[in-house]
């Protein structure tokens, strides 16, 4: 895995934990909104693991926001990242 594929990991992670957080919602909370196991979230919020594209749509819906308002705040981050 490249140093770039990396970041996104980080940053997808990231932006999904600071949602959830600012939406008052645990780990379990939102596992049980997307029917996935506390781990995989946790998983995802180190950044050890990527979601699909699917279940990005689907983690979108559990915190009750648009994918393309996700996808922006992640273009966000990464975008500070590099410059």
């Amino acid at each position: 895995m490249n140093h770039n594929e990396q970041t996104i990991k980080q940053v997808i992670g990231k932006t999904l934990k600071a949602i959830r957080i600012k939406q008052g919602l645990s780990q379990e909370d939102l596992a049980g909104k997307c029917e996935v196991d506390r781990s995989y979230i946790s998983m995802i919020e180190v950044g050890r693991n990527e979601p699909s594209v699917s279940k990005i749509f689907e983690l979108c819906d559990g915190l009750n926001i648009k994918p393309s308002s996700f996808f922006h705040l992640i273009e966000i981050e990464y975008d500070k990242l590099r410059s």
